[in-house]
């Protein structure tokens, strides 16, 4: 059976199609499939088996097998929309027939706790010290999380003294690339043992700045560490992009400060979109929800949606220096 990414990648491929005929074939209500392309629904499991002897006759066949790429979420300043992105730039690319899957490496646990995950029995903890297979928790169909608390922190110390503890949590994410699109890892406020963790694992990370004079100091020794850690461990990690977060234009500061952004870190791609200042975040979070569920017509989840689009167009990464 073919998945909801199969089925909506297949027919953006194939516009010739007429979708009203494929759900009559496939005997599913009207416009179940064009919600489905215009990303408002996930197809499930029913749909998807009658589905799959439709399609087949018009060419969609068992590819090879997906690679996921993985994305660290990174900032060692806490309050900048990590947490906030991984939640929701994660469930937008969901809606866009992408299978995700989330990691919590902060042990105040906040991404797990923000979708109603407060004490996992399995966590990412025991599999960095006991090299279990990472738990995985289902939120939604195509948007999964394996989960932390607390005990993480007291993983720190064993973890550090471990022989190639840096290397543990990329050696339990290779058997599930396979599984997702898109690894999603929300790191700590800290340039520890956890954040050079997620960055070893990933293909690239994403940095969320809050465009304050705050928030830019010491914003270069992130970008040291994370060369450091591309130089010395994972050769191919790349900066996928800075996105600029609780954005309020109205504010001359902010309109200053992203001048400001774009003129220092202009030699790395800053996101056009900007996720500007919205309560609802904190309220979807306090609901232990994602945007989309708690308010999906608010400016945020509006926002999310862009960056997924755009990270979804991203076909090279652009060269950055040192």
């Amino acid at each position: 059976m073919f998945s909801n990414k199969d089925v909506i990648e297949f027919l953006g491929t194939n516009p010739a199609l007429s979708v009203s005929i494929l759900e009559k074939e496939a005997a599913l209500p009207s416009s179940t499939l064009s919600k489905a392309i215009a990303g408002k629904r996930t197809l499930n499991d029913r749909h998807l088996a009658a589905l799959t002897p439709v399609l087949e006759k018009y060419g969609l066949s068992s590819g090879s097998q997906h690679q996921a790429r993985v994305l660290s979420i990174i900032n060692h300043k806490g309050g900048v929309g990590k947490t906030t992105t991984t939640i929701n730039l994660g469930r937008a690319l969901s809606f866009r027939g992408k299978r995700v899957l989330m990691v919590d490496m902060d042990s105040q646990g906040n991404l797990s706790q923000s979708l109603g995950v407060d004490e996992p029995e399995a966590q990412v903890a025991h599999t960095l010290l006991k090299s279990t297979p990472l738990f995985i928790h289902p939120v939604a169909e195509g948007y999964d999380l394996a989960p932390s608390d607390l005990e993480l922190a007291y993983a720190d110390l064993e973890l550090v003294q471990a022989v190639g503890g840096v290397n543990q949590l990329r050696n339990a994410l290779t058997p599930l690339l396979s599984q997702y699109d898109y690894i999603l890892i929300d790191c700590p406020p800290a340039l520890n043992i956890f954040t050079n963790s997620a960055l070893v694992a990933s293909d690239s990370c994403l940095v969320t700045l809050q465009p304050e004079a705050s928030a830019m100091k010491g914003v270069s020794n992130l970008f040291d560490r994370i060369f450091q850690v591309r130089d010395r461990i994972n050769y191919n990690l790349k900066i996928e992009g800075i996105l600029l977060t609780m954005v309020d234009r109205r504010l001359k500061v902010h309109r200053d400060m992203i001048d400001y952004i774009n003129q220092t870190l202009g030699n790395f791609r800053i996101f056009k979109s900007e996720i500007r200042n919205n309560v609802t975040v904190k309220e979807s979070q306090i609901a232990q929800q994602d945007l989309f569920t708690y308010s999906p017509n608010c400016n945020a989840a509006e926002d999310y949606m862009k960056l997924a689009d755009e990270i979804l167009k991203i076909k090279t990464l652009k060269s950055e220096t040192a």
